[in-house]
Formats: structure tokens, C-alpha cells, sequence
């Protein structure tokens, strides 16, 4: 009797437990789908046995773990596919000069090419805000938006216009600010420096009283060294510690807000990826989709060991709030000259901001809980 009963008891209490979770989950319909498993719920899939070699072109050279990204995603399609279709890659000037890269897979001289897009701005400024925007998105956004918001389609769409299909190819987070021989903390402190940069930040600084230049990477470091140049900005700092800026400057100005994050792209002869299998083309978006998740966790492990460094060498210095809202008001009149003139890039800017608003609410909830270590915690600092 006594374990009938208990037995009972067992029974209703779980039914309390279930039945309210069972009514819960029915009164509102499921929050968001999966819709890539609609897509190929129903597809049908086949292998082919046919093996593709091909070649893919790069503005990066060995020494730069750009070239160890693009490497990266290689090695994922030629393993996934078991060798049916490998990509050897080459280095900036080994088949082609590095800014050649685009129009050689665009022409079909090569099959894949690998970059930074904001390199094409000549072609189109629209191709810019796919690589990074001064105060745009961040890594965590950027991905959000490339395969949640449409930012992927409107990328294909993009570099389809010159007979390419595109798909993300690597991110790298924010980037270091400048390596420099001048501290700079203030607005005024950057009128008349000489600095190197690229993109949409170049104008930005020149705005603002500097004289900004797009040296080349490979001239950076001797510009710095014989006064050329004041300051300089290249990339994260694990791919800038290889460059030995710390032996000719004094100072890194922090933070990088010509780049909160560093977006790549991977990009095929359109006509050459039509050719292919659909089970080739399922492992290619894989594989890059596998190569932006580690590329990330990569360079950001390094990026913690490397600006360690860093601080061993030279002294790091924050703008003060001033010139960091002084510097976001002026890019962001010269990003309104930019979406004016410019269709495109105003759809793309347009939809990177609403995806900052829309994501505003979520990023101030969550706020407060930043994973410092705990006696940084405890101490009183819990914001990023």
C-alpha cells in the first residue's frame, strides 16, 4: 500500500512538473526557425566523383596570418571533400601582384581568390563597409548580420556584378590602433600627423587635421623608422607584433575605432562554382563558415598574448572620451557624404545601423557582467 502510494505521489508530482511546461510552451508559436533546414529539408544531395584542382590568388603574403586564414579554409574544403576538390593557395606576387588578385578570378585566369574587401574601393566604394566601417559593426555583429540581417546576399550581389560569387572568409575582430611616435590623447594632439592608414578612416583623419596616407604594408615599418611617418595603423596586434613596430615607436594609441572589427571575404569565378556539384558547393559554404568561426577564436587568443608584448616595449594610451565622440561625430558626416552619393553603400550602411539599434536593448541588458578576471570584477570594473 505504502508503495502504491508513494508511487502515486511520484506520478502527480511529475505531472505538475510537465503540465505546466507543456502549456508554456504552447502559448506563443516557436521563437525563430532554422531556415537553412527548410531550405534543404526535402534536397537531394549527390556526390560526385570527379576531382576539381584549383588555384586561388591572395593580396597576402606568407608572412601574415591573412595567408594562414586563407590557407585554413583550403585545408577545410580539401579534407571535407576528400580531395575531390583542392585548392592550392599562393602568395601575393607568386602567380599574380597583389591588388591583381580580384580581376585574375574575375577574368577566370584563377579559380578563388582570398581579401580584404574594402581593397576593391576603386571599383565600387560599396565593397568597404564589407571589410570594416570606422565605429561600425564588431565581430559578434558582423557575423549576426552577414547571416541573419542579409548582409551575405547583399555581398554575393555585389561582387556577382563582376562575375564573382562571395562568401565570408575569415574575421579577426577589432583591430590595434596606432603604433606611434607621438602620444596622442586628445583631439588637437593628432593635427598635422603624419599617418598611415586606408579606406574611409584615411579621409576621417584628414578631416580632422591629420595627413593620412595608404602606405603600403611592406613600407610601413622603414616610414616609421626615418620620420615619414608619425603613426600607424595595420592590423590586430598579433599580426602587427611580426611587423616590429615596438623597435621604432613609443607608443600604441588605443582604441582601434578605424576598425572594430576586420571583416575577410573568399571569393570564386562565378562560372567556375557553377560547374561544381551541389555536394562541393554544401562543403565549400562549410568550410567557410568553419573558417570564420576559428579564425576568430585564433587571432583573438593571440591578439591576448601579443598586445602583452606589446605593453613590455612601449606604453599603451587610451583617447580620452572627447576625441573618441569628436572622432565618431566627424566619420559619421562623412559616412552621410558617403551613403549620398552612393547607393549602395547607403543600402549597406542603412542595415548595418539598424542591426546597432536593433541589437541596442540586448547589448544594454546584458551589460555588467563582463568576464574580467574576478579580482578586476570585485573591484569595482564590470563594464567593458
Amino acid at each position: 500500500m505504502k508503495r502504491t502510494l508513494n508511487f502515486v505521489i511520484a506520478a502527480l508530482i511529475t505531472i505538475c512538473l510537465i503540465v505546466p511546461n507543456l502549456y508554456a510552451a504552447e502559448k506563443r508559436e516557436k521563437f525563430g526557425t532554422d531556415k537553412r533546414h527548410i531550405q534543404v529539408d526535402k534536397l537531394k544531395v549527390d556526390t560526385s566523383d570527379k576531382k576539381y584542382r584549383w588555384k586561388m590568388v591572395m593580396p597576402w603574403s606568407k608572412g601574415l596570418l591573412f595567408y594562414d586564414i586563407a590557407v585554413h579554409f583550403c585545408d577545410t574544403v580539401r579534407l571535407a571533400s576528400g580531395g575531390r576538390l583542392d585548392i592550392k593557395p599562393f602568395s601575393a606576387g607568386e602567380l599574380v601582384p597583389a591588388m591583381e588578385s580580384f580581376d585574375a578570378v574575375s577574368k577566370g585566369s584563377f579559380e578563388v581568390g582570398h581579401d580584404w574587401p574594402g581593397y576593391w574601393q576603386g571599383k565600387n566604394e560599396a565593397f568597404i563597409p564589407f571589410g570594416s566601417v570606422p565605429y561600425g559593426l564588431d565581430g559578434e555583429l558582423y557575423n549576426i548580420w552577414l547571416y541573419e540581417r542579409g548582409g551575405l546576399e547583399m555581398m554575393q550581389e555585389l561582387y556577382g556584378r563582376y562575375g564573382l560569387f562571395a562568401l565570408p572568409g575569415g574575421q579577426v575582430g577589432q583591430e590595434m590602433g596606432l603604433a606611434s611616435n607621438r602620444e596622442a590623447k586628445k583631439m588637437e594632439d593628432f593635427k598635422g600627423m603624419k599617418i598611415r592608414t586606408a579606406g574611409w578612416y584615411m579621409d576621417i583623419l584628414n578631416k580632422l587635421g591629420a595627413s593620412a596616407v595608404a602606405t603600403p604594408g611592406g613600407e610601413i615599418y622603414l616610414s616609421l623608422q626615418t620620420g615619414v611617418l608619425d603613426a600607424a595603423e595595420f592590423s590586430s596586434p598579433a599580426i602587427n607584433w611580426p611587423m616590429g613596430f615596438d623597435e621604432i615607436t613609443k607608443f600604441i594609441i588605443q582604441p582601434g575605432v578605424h576598425q572594430p572589427a576586420c571583416q575577410s571575404a573568399v571569393f570564386f569565378n562565378k562560372k567556375k562554382y557553377d560547374e561544381l556539384p551541389d555536394d562541393l558547393k554544401w562543403i565549400i559554404d562549410t568550410a567557410a563558415k568553419e573558417t570564420q568561426l576559428w579564425s576568430y577564436s585564433w587571432i583573438n587568443n593571440l591578439n591576448a598574448e601579443a598586445i602583452r608584448k606589446f605593453e613590455e616595449k612601449v606604453k599603451v594610451v587610451k583617447m580620452d572620451d572627447a576625441a573618441i565622440i569628436e572622432f565618431a561625430k566627424v566619420a559619421n558626416a562623412y559616412l552621410e557624404e558617403k551613403k549620398a552619393a552612393n547607393p549602395d553603400v547607403k543600402k549597406i550602411l542603412d542595415s548595418q545601423d539598424a542591426l546597432k539599434k536593433d541589437f541596442a536593448d540586448w547589448r544594454e541588458s546584458r551589460s555588467g557582467a563582463t568576464p574580467w578576471p574576478y579580482e578586476t570584477f570585485v573591484g569595482g570594473k564590470l563594464h567593458e
